[in-house]
């Protein structure tokens, strides 16, 4: 069975391609790829395909380090719903683990493996790809990315023990340097990174239980239905929100259309892009009163309301409640039970 991927690993392909002088549809075309891949990031395509055409751009382009420069760009919101998931994880080894759970969401032909030595952690990374096409861009890009989304949690200085590539040596080091300092090294055993297995188990200060669950379950619906205009949009609203940049034109612009383009496809099905946000926003605010460790003040503000009064008059809109008498009405029962002998 051909292994396939989301086309969102070629996020920043026509930028990175152009500044090495080359056409970047010309590159798809070579490779048997669809013009499409640059503008919906949920296609999938062959992983075969992607390896070929990121080989093909590196020889053409002269840049033996292309796929180490696609992932200095990546982001936690190139990965979709495993994003949103690994972005929420209490530590870092938990990111890690859900990750190696739940790759071939986003990359059928990468398998992660974790494994603990003594003090030190090794993440190695496999790709299957039938063929004997060359993987070394596909590889440097994988454990590019393995590593943007280790930094993440570790902070921009962090550095990995060891990064490790099972090919030779380029003639250039600079990319490699730039992007995971000076401990590198080529013809290994096994590509991937060693770490300190404490940096696995601190704490994550930006975790949320909530939103950890509810990717968990938007990452299940990704294995079960179709591409709709209204999945996408809620997926990406849920990045969006907390970030204050849940808007019709920031969500078209992630899926490469207009929003012209959004409304026409949310009204074929049935919806529009206020009533998903809308619903969005009651369902999470259910589960955050649920959950109760964050005031109102935090939760207004993951629901992507610039200001705490804003929130309220939405809050009674659509309850017909404040929403500090609905919180006060929760404490209250909570301590009643508590106190029931």
């Amino acid at each position: 069975m051909t292994a396939l991927i989301r086309s969102a690993v070629l996020t920043s392909f026509t930028e990175l391609a152009a500044s090495c002088g080359l056409d970047a549809r010309a590159l798809l075309a070579d490779a048997g790829l669809p013009q499409r891949c640059l503008d919906d990031p949920d296609l999938k395509v062959p992983a075969r395909a992607i390896a070929h055409v990121l080989e093909l751009a590196a020889e053409r382009g002269h840049e033996p380090a292309f796929g180490l420069r696609l992932a200095e760009s990546r982001r936690l919101s190139n990965l979709g719903p495993l994003g949103l998931l690994v972005r929420d994880k209490p530590t870092l080894r938990d990111a890690l683990e859900a990750v190696m759970h739940h790759i071939h969401v986003h990359n059928e032909a990468l398998a992660i493996g974790v494994e603990q030595h003594s003090n030190l952690v090794v993440v190695r990374l496999e790709l299957t790809v039938e063929g004997r096409a060359s993987l070394r861009q596909s590889t440097e890009l994988a454990v590019g990315v393995t590593f943007r989304v280790l930094q993440i949690f570790m902070g921009a200085s962090w550095q990995p023990r060891l990064v490790c590539f099972t090919h030779p040596k380029p003639a250039s080091l600079t990319v490699h340097r730039r992007l995971f300092g000076r401990a590198v090294e080529f013809g290994h055993q096994f590509s991937g990174i060693v770490c300190n297995a404490a940096d696995l188990d601190a704490p994550n200060p930006g975790a949320d239980a909530v939103m950890a669950r509810y990717a968990q379950r938007l990452l299940a619906q990704t294995l079960d239905t179709s591409s709709r205009m209204s999945d996408r949009v809620h997926q990406l609203a849920v990045l969006l929100l907390p970030r204050g940049l849940c808007r019709v034109e920031v969500v078209a612009q992630h899926l490469g259309v207009d929003r012209r383009t959004v409304a026409r496809r949310l009204a074929e099905e049935r919806t529009s892009f206020s009533a998903l946000v809308n619903d969005l926003r009651r369902d999470l605010f259910a589960r955050y009163l649920k959950d109760g460790a964050r005031s109102l003040t935090e939760v207004s503000a993951l629901l992507g309301f610039s200001a705490s009064s804003t929130f309220s008059r939405w809050h009674r809109q659509q309850f017909g409640i404040a929403a500090r008498q609905v919180k006060s009405q929760r404490a209250g029962m909570a301590r009643g039970k508590r106190t029931t002998p």
